[in-house]
């Protein structure tokens, strides 16, 4: 079993969106099934895993790890996230129905991660302030999934309309959902929202497989999936330090 889950395959998957949204809610209901009893403010990096099956009930079904990094949203240290950007082969944009604000937020969260994954860097880069199709168009073929929170929290005739005045999800050809995340039922198997998640999944790992084919070389010699790997190690090597529940 130990050796079975050592050559597992695994992806990263970056969970942003503005503090209070309920991403880290978000993430313990998508690995564990359940509700998280007590929330807490994320600073840092919070990392979670589950397992996926890829392409489950064809031929070609195989586990994967999947990683999710929720990543602190506060102001205060959007100076220090960029380290946690890069490698990334999906995100999660997460925005709370009830607050209109943090749903215009994530074209300059989407805007900031795109930035920092098209530069390769980990340095620190411009203040990007909006989310444009055209300019990040050939920049990232990353895989984007929206999530929406606190569906309790707002009436059927609100969150249908929100659903029309989104355009962000349309411009990425990315799923939208919409979640309580104190309700197991919103992610429940074989529901919507599960097959979207998990039709999401599927696209990232075939996002990273599509990444490790690359065999092209820098002028340095070392192929963009070379310095992904050595980045990946350096920030697993600090997460123990670096992440906060």
């Amino acid at each position: 079993m130990a050796n079975h889950a050592n050559a597992m395959s695994k992806v990263k998957i970056l969970v942003v969106g503005d503090s209070g949204v309920g991403k880290s809610s978000l993430v313990h209901l998508m690995c564990h099934g359940e509700a998280l009893s007590n929330s807490s403010w994320t600073i840092g990096c919070s990392i979670e895993v589950r397992v996926h099956e890829y392409r489950e009930g064809t031929p070609s079904q195989k586990p994967y790890f999947i990683e999710l990094w929720d990543v602190g949203g506060s102001n205060s240290h959007k100076n220090a996230r960029h380290v946690f950007y890069n490698p990334v082969h999906g995100i999660i944009l997460v925005h709370d129905l009830t607050n209109r604000k943090s749903q215009l937020n994530l074209r300059r969260w989407l805007a900031e991660v795109l930035l920092r994954e098209g530069s390769g860097s980990k340095t620190r880069t411009p203040l990007v302030e909006d989310f444009d199709a055209e300019q990040f168009g050939g920049f990232s073929q990353l895989p984007v999934f929206v999530v929406g929170t606190k569906q309790d929290q707002i009436s059927e005739y609100r969150t249908s309309g929100r659903v029309r005045s989104c355009s962000l999800a349309d411009e990425c050809s990315a799923d939208e959902i919409y979640v309580n995340s104190h309700d197991q039922r919103s992610l429940a198997p074989g529901s919507s929202n599960a097959v979207k998640l998990s039709r999401f999944f599927d696209k990232v790992i075939e996002r990273q497989q599509t990444t490790t084919t690359t065999t092209a070389r820098t002028d340095t010699g070392y192929s963009y999936l070379e310095r992904e790997n050595s980045m990946y190690r350096r920030n697993k090597s600090t997460s123990a330090f670096i992440s906060m529940g």
